[in-house]
């Protein structure tokens, strides 16, 4: 029986002007560099780190 990996889906809600390049890099980490981007994820601990790092320029969608 194979594991199946859970995935986190994020999109990009604020803009990184005038925001610390920490925060820049961490969008970028994500896979996002533009308004309204979607980027689905593997749910690791190291994702969810980086999403709490900048929670207010992204939200979690969820995927029915």
């Amino acid at each position: 029986m194979a594991k199946e990996n859970k995935t986190v889906t994020v999109e990009q809600i604020g803009s990184p002007l005038r925001r610390p390049g920490e925060q820049r890099a961490t969008l970028v980490g994500l896979g996002l560099n533009k308004m309204h981007r979607r980027s689905t994820l593997e749910d690791t601990p190291a994702v969810r780190g980086m999403i709490r790092k900048i929670h207010h320029l992204v939200r979690v969608v969820e995927d029915a």
